[in-house]
């Protein structure tokens, strides 16, 4: 192991032989609510369970609040890292740490709704042979109604968000994954290091004929810590278009063809305000040269477009679910952000040559009708 990996400094690692689940949550900082988290963790029932943290470089202070909380606690390690290794890393390595026959994530966030999710999701694993990857019902903090903000679905699916549905990703906030798939698809791809890290993951497993799934029963209740939220207009969005260019190239499609998907993502970043961190994602994702990938095999293209397209609806639905719901009804008359739509206007003249008025008003109208391949 490098000299700089993350190092056991509580409790023990899982005994040899065999156990039901590895739950595994990431932390750095936010010392109260990464205890709650802890302890809905070891309050689970049902199973033969082993409770991983891995710290990203807290604070000594946080640290130290964790090894007093659960110096004395069975089935638990918390390990330490020297930096931050993104959630993807981060996942990887307390999934290695372990052999349970299911991981399961929760943020540190959040807490189990109930001490019997986790064996809820065994029993359903156990059901489904088939099933690669399970995400529970992320509420709110009071549990009264779902997280809207880590809702990460069509948002026509919303309404049935206590039902059960296949679908093509997860949330990480809390989520089941079987061993055997983990094992199959390599684990997450660390370079993404965060946001659509899931979805990437899913993807894999899609391929090699696993099936995903949500299940509204099994929840946990997320409070969404204000200091651990990254503004959409700063890492989080650069972050989040960049990884899903990269991840659209790992599955055949070229930079022609994302054309349509990259001018979605400008106007988006136009509309909420974000346009500069937007054109750092396009930017970063076109420097990283990612070779392009096979496309998706017929049988995977049919499962997305069951379980993920179909219920995006029409490209109606989509501009009013997607864009429309997220600005004022004045947006277009507001100087502020009218200056910001032209500035990215003129960006795309100073990037091409000169373009006629009519054409660049076309581009952006064919932009638009393109905007749920950006949201997806």
């Amino acid at each position: 192991m490098p000299g700089d990996a993350p190092r056991l400094i509580a409790g023990s690692r899982p005994a040899p032989g065999a156990y039901d689940a590895d739950i595994v949550i990431l932390c750095l900082e936010r010392p109260a609510e990464t205890c709650a988290a802890i302890r809905s963790a070891l309050a689970q029932r049902g199973g033969v369970f082993h409770v991983s943290v891995l710290d990203q470089n807290s604070s000594l202070e946080t640290i130290r609040a964790l090894t007093t909380a659960f110096a004395n606690a069975p089935r638990f390690a918390l390990y330490r890292a020297a930096q931050n290794l993104g959630v993807g890393g981060g996942r990887n390595f307390l999934g290695a740490c372990g052999h349970g026959r299911i991981i399961v994530g929760l943020d540190n966030d959040a807490v189990f709704h109930d001490p019997w999710t986790v064996a809820g999701a065994l029993k359903i694993f156990l059901r489904r042979p088939e099933l690669g990857a399970l995400g529970f019902n992320i509420l709110s903090a009071d549990g009264a109604a779902p997280d809207l903000a880590s809702w990460g679905y069509p948002r026509l699916l919303q309404p049935k968000f206590r039902e059960k549905f296949d679908t093509t990703t997860f949330v990480g906030a809390g989520h089941a994954i079987r061993r055997a798939t983990w094992q199959a698809v390599g684990g997450y791809d660390p370079s993404l290091f965060f946001t659509w890290e899931e979805y990437d993951f899913c993807l894999a497993a899609i391929s090699r004929q696993w099936r995903i799934a949500y299940d509204g029963s099994l929840a946990v209740r997320h409070s969404g810590a204000a200091m651990a939220r990254i503004g959409w207009d700063g890492t989080r969005m650069t972050a989040y278009v960049r990884n899903r260019l990269l991840i659209s190239r790992k599955w055949g499609l070229s930079w022609g063809a994302l054309a349509p998907r990259i001018c979605a993502y400008a106007l988006r970043g136009a509309v909420n305000g974000c346009l500069p961190a937007t054109l750092t994602g396009i930017a970063q994702a076109w420097r990283a040269k990612t070779p392009r990938g096979r496309p998706m095999p017929k049988a995977m293209r049919a499962y997305v477009s069951a379980h993920e397209t179909r219920h995006r609806g029409s490209w109606f639905d989509r501009l009013r679910l997607e864009v429309l719901s997220k600005v004022g009804k004045g947006f277009f008359f507001e100087k502020k952000k009218q200056k910001t739509f032209f500035t990215l206007g003129r960006a795309c003249v100073s990037a091409t040559g000169p373009i006629s008025k009519k054409f660049l008003r076309r581009f952006f109208q064919k932009a638009a009708s393109f905007f749920a391949i950006a949201s997806g």
